[in-house]
């Protein structure tokens, strides 16, 4: 009889759901979860590092989470419509997201984010986007163009990282350097007439906004009459209950959220000021500049009642010191371990969140990323993974949820000695 993961090699491309490029001998089949562990069809233990890309803040199977949608899924699944736990959470949200005057919900990050885009060109009549080299956007058009760029092509031109792309597409995308506000400016003054958007993800992957950068785009952007879009798929909800905007103290006209909201149900927001949002208002059809916007499972009664669960944990006093604290910690830990085994790597990260760049110079964008040893960093994570720590191996980031204890982090810390000693030393 065929293994389950035999049986996800003969019915998945590369045997997986996605991103995780698994040697064959590596790939499992996941059957459960609890707190920061997941266990495989075999009943083998893992532990997570990597939450669902991020999106189970509080940890799997989270007891309110559980209750809550245990409850609201005998109520009906979906109406396609607004519920009375869909309109609480909104009304939860424009309380805590500073640039939430409108907002409507979709089904995931991606959904969020193509929304958004699509609401800046049509509030200000122009095709172009400004995007960030090695910004992930989610799996629409802008998202991928120059997302893993191979080329380092000269700015502003943009370089698919997805064939399937039409060139139409990539030629509406701008492509800055992150942290570079003086090339920033000097391509939107030349393209000033043609750009809709500045989208950026104010942390960029891993990498922190250097000091300025973030109020500079602000400034940059309201004198060139171009929207600012926050990604925070990402951040909303896990750097602070605001968002980055909130940690950051720097407010854009959209934001888009995912990830972190639904508690690891699928769920996006687009929020942000009114007259953009209210271009969607369907008593608009016909105008010039209606924008289509309808999601069949967005702010679905189940995914809403688990957002408000999670939001609700997430308000409990000390919940973001322990984030931070839990984040400092596996940072902190990583560069003693690194250093006291003789390799030269940066650790970057803020908040619930970590990353490990195997370079001897300081990570500003992608492009100061780009010439590290990526195949020592590919046998590290390759052996935490098989030493019993699930993680994405494509050297992406780590994530740490409330269920993460201290005793968690020493773990990983332990493994990570052993996995340098003995995998990565002659690479």
């Amino acid at each position: 009889m065929s293994t389950p993961s035999e049986r996800a090699w003969a019915l998945f491309p590369a045997g997986s759901p996605g991103e995780y490029n698994l040697p064959r001998e590596l790939t499992v089949v996941l059957s459960r979860g609890q707190g920061a562990t997941v266990w495989d069809t075999d009943g083998r233990a893992f532990t997570d590092f990597t939450m669902g890309w991020g999106s189970v803040i509080l940890g799997h199977a989270h007891p309110a989470i559980v209750e809550a949608v245990r409850r609201r899924v005998a109520l009906g699944s979906n109406f396609a419509y607004l519920t009375d736990a869909s309109l609480e959470l909104a009304e939860e949200l424009a309380r805590a997201v500073p640039c939430a005057e409108r907002l409507r919900f979709c089904a995931s990050g991606t959904e969020a984010i193509a929304y958004a885009v699509r609401l800046a060109r049509a509030y200000t009549g122009r095709s172009h986007v400004l995007k960030f080299e090695g910004a992930y956007h989610g799996a629409n058009e802008v998202g991928i163009v120059s997302l893993f760029p191979r080329r380092l092509l000269a700015f502003p031109q943009g370089e698919p990282t997805s064939a399937g792309v039409p060139a139409s597409a990539v030629a509406d995308v701008l492509v800055a350097p992150y942290n570079d506000l003086r090339g920033t400016t000097a391509i939107l003054t030349a393209h000033r007439h043609d750009v809709a958007a500045v989208i950026v993800e104010p942390l960029h992957r891993c990498t922190p906004p250097q000091p300025g950068f973030l109020a500079g785009l602000r400034e940059l952007a309201a004198e060139l009459g171009v929207l600012l879009i926050f990604d925070e798929t990402v951040t909303g909800f896990r750097l602070a209950y605001g968002g980055a905007q909130e940690y950051y103290g720097v407010r854009p006209d959209l934001a888009t959220f995912g990830k972190a909201l639904g508690g690891g149900y699928p769920i996006g927001v687009v929020a942000g000021r009114a007259d953009v949002l209210d271009l969607v208002s369907e008593d608009r059809l016909g105008e010039d500049r209606y924008v289509w916007f309808a999601s069949s499972v967005g702010g679905n009664p189940v995914s809403a009642t688990a957002a408000l669960a999670t939001l609700a944990e997430l308000r409990r006093p000390g919940t973001y010191r322990h984030l931070f604290e839990l984040g400092e910690s596996l940072r902190a830990g990583l560069v003693s371990v690194l250093m006291e085994e003789g390799f030269t790597a940066q650790v970057q990260g803020d908040g619930p969140l970590a990353a490990i760049v195997f370079t001897d110079h300081e990570i500003v964008d992608y492009r100061t990323a780009f010439d590290s040893d990526r195949p020592r960093a590919r046998a590290f994570l390759l052996g935490l993974f098989r030493r019993g720590i699930f993680l994405n191996p494509m050297s992406t980031k780590l994530y740490l949820s409330l269920a993460h204890t201290d005793e968690d982090i020493r773990r990983f810390l332990a493994v990570a000695r052993t996995t340098l000693r003995d995998d990565c030393r002659d690479r």
